[in-house]
């Protein structure tokens, strides 16, 4: 069997065990296409099928994204990623920590925006822990309003977060949460635009990804795949909200820098070969290497990298990246440097800088991440492509 006919089976397979309704990947060397595999259905109840240029919900894949962005700004001067959060956005100036008995102190300081990059911040995403409930009020008020028409825009959604207490004083532990959708308004401060404009100026246009946005128009959204949540004994479709992003049928008002930005395979190409190209695309320079070089750094100190999910096992954190430091610890065949991330519907991206390869995989079902689907199809990667 080939590369594609094996990745055509493991995909058909997940399918047929209603893992998915519909998947599609993309293999590249060197930026050359080395293998595309599809399976499924971007919409079980119509039959449409999932083609290759099937439109995705990226959810939390938009931070590397952000990442990138924060970067140009930082390499021209704009950005120092070592000021304080408050510097850029006023809802910080004050900020404090909520401990785990419910009591809230003062912080000596606000976040870095280091600390946004490497999710050390103490923001979180709505949770059951006292911080985690803080959070919480912010997105269902930004829910309320968005349902009713309207919504906060990003740096005002943003600067109410910043009014919260943090889950820990910044830099002391790792914690997943909305460090990059503060980013994003950090971003969009630092640079007189929009968040949104500047990924338009700055990385979407000079790609060419001309289906990446935070919404779908009218004339492409045939294409956006139908979202799906597993029930006993398959999957049924999902319309809901999920952290303030969920309604792509017009531009929002909260450009989610964590999890806004709908993409396709041939899309997200285009950005991860830039990365893997040390910061150019099509002799085009998009980011330095240093700026590319710091993204993909691991940045968490022994004592921090322990709050890590132990599915990351193996791996360390960059800049809103996880990065392969220990192969050998990881659930599936990889290398030393690998680094990439994955969204809550499954899609998933991942660089391999020593064999020049990328690995795009696209799915659209909740509360997904990395799947065993994907694992299983990097094993095969790597066993044919000989990593």
């Amino acid at each position: 069997m080939t590369l594609k006919e094996k990745m055509t089976a493991c995909l058909e397979q997940a399918v047929e065990n209603r893992e998915a309704a519909g998947l599609n990947l993309l293999v590249l060397r060197n930026g050359k296409p080395l293998c595309y595999a599809e399976a499924g259905y971007a919409d079980i109840e119509s039959g449409k099928k999932i083609r290759r240029d099937s439109i995705f919900r990226l959810y939390s894949q938009t931070k590397p994204v952000t990442a990138a962005a924060a970067m140009i700004l930082a390499e021209r001067g704009q950005l120092d990623l070592q000021a304080g959060v408050d510097m850029y956005l006023p809802g910080f100036r004050n900020p404090r920590v909520v401990k785990p008995d419910g009591e809230i102190v003062p912080a000596p300081r606000a976040p870095w925006v280091s600390e946004l990059l490497g999710m050390t911040s103490g923001l979180c995403y709505p949770d059951a822990d006292p911080a985690g409930k803080y959070a919480e009020s912010v997105f269902v008020e930004e829910q309320a309003q968005i349902a009713a028409g309207g919504g906060m825009g990003t740096v005002e959604f943003c600067n109410e977060l910043g009014k919260q207490p943090l889950a820990f004083l910044p830099g002391t532990r790792w914690r997943y949460g909305t460090s990059a959708d503060v980013l994003g308004a950090v971003i969009e401060a630092a640079s007189g635009k929009s968040f949104r404009q500047f990924l338009k100026d700055e990385l979407l246009d000079p790609l060419g990804m001309a289906d990446t946005d935070f919404y779908v128009p009218e004339g492409k959204r045939d294409r956006l795949v139908t979202c799906y949540r597993r029930v006993p004994g398959g999957l049924e479709p999902f319309g809901g909200m999920h952290l303030a992003v969920g309604r792509y049928d017009r531009l929002p008002a909260f450009e989610s820098g964590g999890a806004g930005l709908v993409s396709t395979l041939q899309d997200y190409s285009a950005f991860a070969t830039m990365l893997l190209n040390g910061g150019e695309y099509h002799g085009e320079r998009i980011l330095s290497e240093a700026s590319v070089r710091y993204l993909r750094s691991p940045r968490l100190r022994p004592e921090v990298r322990r709050d890590m999910w132990d599915n990351l096992g193996g791996y360390n954190y960059g800049c809103l990246m996880r990065v392969c430091d220990m192969p050998g610890a990881c659930e599936c065949l990889t290398e030393r440097d690998e680094y990439g991330w994955d969204g809550w519907l499954g899609t998933y991206f991942a660089n391999l800088p020593g064999s020049g390869i990328t690995f795009l995989l696209n799915q659209n079902v909740t509360d997904t991440g990395t799947a065993a689907v994907t694992r299983r199809c990097r094993n095969i990667l790597a066993a044919e492509a000989g990593l």
